[in-house]
């Protein structure tokens, strides 16, 4: 019986390894390139966002949110003309045994696809993967995610395409 917990505990770790690997090696693959913008956030930044004094109940939900939160990783390129094909190749990293598709926008020349990874009904990580005609962007918030604070987090860190998940209700489905 131990034996059978063990090889079952290595398979999920394997798993979980693999898919942020799958994700790391396209910011890996290009973070040394200059033509790319890249922001990373530490956990350790997130706890000093939470040091901070608020005075409304809505900015103390989302530092409670903040503080739970791990990472984040964006990477980005404007005025491009490989932006489709960029998106084309993170989209096809995205390991789909592993993450869900949470929502899909498309807003005028962009594509937007939104996916998590659920356990237990935690969400651990967050992709959203943006090509336009011009511009393209992947990101990776990790962590406890509370899907109802990220539109708020993004606003307050002004990344873009968070906003888009204010269009999520409850259940997990697009209005």
């Amino acid at each position: 019986m131990k034996k059978i917990l063990m090889i079952a505990l290595m398979m999920v770790t394997v798993n979980a390894v693999f898919a942020q690997d799958a994700i790391s090696k396209f910011f890996t693959k290009y973070q040394s390139d200059e033509s790319f913008s890249q922001v990373t956030v530490s956990s350790k930044m997130f706890n000093l966002f939470t040091n901070m004094e608020v005075e409304s109940k809505e900015d103390q939900e989302v530092l409670n949110a903040i503080s739970k939160l791990k990472g984040l990783r964006i990477l980005a390129k404007e005025n491009t003309s490989d932006a489709r094909a960029l998106y084309k190749e993170a989209f096809a990293l995205i390991p789909t045994k592993e993450f869900e598709e949470l929502m899909s926008v498309r807003d005028k020349d962009k594509d937007m696809k939104f996916y998590i990874k659920e356990s237990g009904g935690k969400i651990s990580e967050l992709v959203m993967i943006m090509g336009g005609a011009n511009d393209f962007m992947v990101m990776s918030l990790f962590g406890e995610i509370d899907l109802k604070q990220v539109s708020k987090i993004g606003k307050k860190m002004n990344v873009e395409g968070l906003q888009k998940l204010e269009k999520m209700n409850e259940g997990g489905k697009k209005n």
